[in-house]
Parts: structure tokens; C-alpha cells; sequence
């Protein structure tokens, strides 16, 4: 049996961004490794001031979303007390006794291992791969350094993968000014401004306590969904002069019961008869949407009319709907996380110009591709597409 190489991206991760991501999947090809396991320090007892775990755990699942070969590991923030690395490898020895691990560190990180606990017996239990980055050593420095911990055992190896410097100072001064963060991505971004981290003013009171129980309630990637369609909805909602607020908060409690099983929404649906229609009632893909906006309004607490209607209307659409619900709505057909399909690109370029001709848009090609399958369309999708097609902003 091969031994399985396995990368180990370590550190605060506070927060994730672009530069560590670009570090591992470099890695993984360059190393020819099976996976990167990302792995957020817990409690590091030589930066006592980062953002709490769970906050840098969803965050980092958030970013890593999609992308193969990284592997999330909760080693380090389910340990109590102070955590160092040597114990840390030595639990993932036990865990993966015939892998060969690859842990992944900058030029100055390099320059610091030993003052690690124990990092003698780090270097017996690891290789290491240096990224470069900028650092305050020269390469005659790195090198001697290189070479005296390979005189004690150590497996040290140089990257030589395009350099990606990113200021972790920049990201969180960019989060609390509200400004787009470089190298950032916009999910992380969008959690970071609702809970407020990083010095960032919260938009929505209610939002942090909403985004908790959101989290609870979906998968990672509905959760990561739900996140890019409040960002999503907030940038259309600013672009087209709509209350940004109300559409950000829309965006993220849309998909609110999206996992929840069929019967149970049926169930809730009959019980407080929010709907008789029976192809509503028989597709989750639609029913979400109107026991959506049932479970914001009695469970989240949310009483503004304009935000359960975008909710509510998300799916199918409706004649008459606002300029607010069709930001919405958008959002979830463009949102970043969604995988590729034809006319994706346009129908992002379009949104940005006009709300109503990027709708029928959309609504035409999903007509047109369901008619060609075979497949019935719900009359409420139909009749919002007739409806658009008479506004005069949908007009030849």
C-alpha cells in the first residue's frame, strides 16, 4: 500500500484568505500530495488576541468550498488549554500512522522553528515546505538555516511556486473600513461585516444571532450559498438604488429550510396552511421558499413585509414582484459559488445593468430548457415571465 502524502497548512488563518489558499493548491500539485489538510491553530500561546475559533473555522470552510483536495481538520480548536505544534503532529502521527506529512510554512516561519517546543523531535515528525514570501532574511540566511536543521534530521524543501503576498494587516483593515478586502473572498468578507469581526459596525442587529442558527440548520456548502447570495443581493440592491440592508438580509435567510427533509415541510405547509398547491407542495426545490418566508417570520422574528416577500417569491417568482425580490432572486441564479451553466456570464454582466431584462432573461432560458425536457413549468414562473415581458424596461 502507498503511503499517503498529506500537506498540513497551519496557523491562525485569521482570516483566510487568498494567499494561503494559493500556498496549498500549489502544494498539492508540486508535492504530488493526496490532500492539505487545513488546520486553524485553537489557542497559540504566542498570539493571544485572534478572532474566536469557531468564528476562523466557518470562515475557512467557507473559503475552501469547492476546492479539491483541501480537507478541513478540527485537530488543534477541539484541544483545550495551549496548543503546540509537536503535539499536534504527534496526534496526527496516531491518526495516519503510514502518511508522510508535508507541513506548509513561510521563509520566516522557517527561520523561527526553533524556538518551537520540541522541534527537534518537529523535525522527526514532518517535512517542511518553504513558500516563498516576503521576508526580512536574506537567502544566505535561509539557506544556513536550511542546512543546520538538515544536519538534525530535518526534510526542508523550497517551493518554487509564484509568490502571492498578502497582508492578513490589509484584509482586516479592509473588513472594518467596509471596504472590498484584497485577496479576500467575498463569503469570508460578508460573515466577517455580519458578525462584525475585525472592527467591522454589524448592518443588521439581528443578523450575527440569524447566522448562527443558519449554520446550524444547512450543509457547508447551502450555508456558503447563503452567504454568497446576501453579498450578492447587497451589491445588486446598491447598484440599482434598493435598500441594501433588506436585501442582504433576504439573501441570507432564503434558503433558511432548504435542508430540511420534504415531509417535514409539507408537514408545517399543511399545518398552517401557507399553501394548497399541489406541485408547490411536492417540490422542496419550491416549497422551501414558501415555508422560507413562514420560518423567518415566526421563528427568526422577521416582520418587515419586503424582506419575507424576497423570500417568499425567490424560487418561482410572481407577477407584480419588486425590484427587491427580483435582487434577490438574482443573486441565487449568480451568485459566486454557483457552478457554471450556459449564460452564467451574461446573465452576471446583465444584472448589473438592468434588474428586469437579466430576470426574463433567466426565466426564458429556464422555460425554454425545461419545455425542451419534457418537464412542466409551474404557471407562476410562466406568468412572471409574460408579466416582465409588458414593463417597459423589458420592452424591444
Amino acid at each position: 500500500m502507498n503511503r499517503r502524502r498529506i500537506g498540513i497548512m497551519g496557523g491562525t488563518l485569521d482570516p483566510v484568505h487568498d494567499g494561503h489558499l494559493h500556498m496549498a493548491r500549489y502544494a498539492l500539485d508540486a508535492l504530488q500530495l493526496d490532500v492539505v489538510l487545513m488546520l486553524p491553530s485553537g489557542n497559540p500561546p504566542h498570539k493571544p488576541d485572534i478572532i474566536p475559533a469557531v468564528h476562523r473555522w466557518r470562515m475557512l470552510s467557507l473559503a475552501c468550498t469547492g476546492v479539491p483536495g483541501l480537507e478541513m481538520c478540527r485537530e488543534e480548536i477541539d484541544r483545550q488549554g495551549v496548543i503546540f505544534t509537536v503535539d499536534t503532529l504527534a496526534s496526527l502521527r496516531e491518526k495516519y500512522p503510514r502518511a508522510e506529512f508535508f507541513y506548509l510554512i513561510g521563509a520566516d516561519t522557517l527561520m523561527e522553528l526553533k524556538k518551537w517546543r520540541e522541534y527537534g523531535r518537529v523535525l522527526r515528525l514532518t517535512k517542511f515546505a518553504v513558500c516563498p514570501r516576503s521576508t526580512r532574511y536574506t537567502l544566505e540566511e535561509l539557506d544556513a538555516e536550511r542546512d543546520r536543521l538538515t544536519l538534525l534530521g530535518g526534510d526542508i524543501r523550497y517551493l518554487d511556486m509564484p509568490a502571492i503576498d498578502v497582508s492578513s494587516t490589509a484584509v482586516r483593515e479592509a473588513i472594518a473600513s467596509g471596504k472590498p478586502a484584497p485577496h479576500l473572498s467575498p463569503l469570508v468578507q460578508e460573515y466577517a461585516e455580519i458578525y462584525g469581526l475585525y472592527g467591522a459596525v454589524p448592518r443588521i442587529p439581528e443578523a450575527a444571532a440569524w447566522l448562527d442558527r443558519v449554520h446550524d440548520d444547512l450543509t457547508v456548502k447551502r450555508f456558503a450559498h447563503a452567504l454568497g447570495v446576501a453579498a450578492t443581493a447587497r451589491r445588486l440592491a446598491l447598484l440599482h438604488g434598493l435598500d441594501a440592508d433588506r436585501a442582504e438580509a433576504a439573501g441570507l435567510l432564503h434558503d433558511c429550510v432548504k435542508c430540511w427533509p420534504l415531509e417535514r415541510m409539507q408537514r408545517v405547509a399543511r399545518e398552517n396552511a401557507l399553501t394548497d398547491d399541489e406541485a408547490i407542495l411536492a417540490s422542496g426545490a419550491m416549497l422551501h421558499s414558501v415555508v422560507g418566508e413562514y420560518v423567518a417570520r415566526t421563528v427568526y422574528g422577521v416582520t418587515d413585509p419586503a424582506i419575507l416577500s424576497a423570500i417568499r417569491w425567490h424560487t418561482t417568482g410572481t407577477p407584480g414582484m419588486t425590484r427587491l425580490d427580483m435582487a434577490v432572486w438574482l443573486a441565487d441564479a449568480i451568485e459566486p459559488t454557483r457552478e457554471d451553466y450556459p449564460g452564467l456570464a451574461e446573465l452576471r454582466s446583465l444584472a448589473e445593468v438592468s434588474l428586469e431584462k437579466a430576470i426574463e432573461k433567466s426565466l426564458d432560458s429556464t422555460l425554454r430548457y425545461v419545455r425542451q425536457k419534457g418537464l412542466s413549468v409551474h404557471p407562476a414562473t410562466a406568468d412572471t415571465l409574460a408579466w416582465l415581458r409588458t414593463l417597459p424596461a423589458c420592452q424591444p
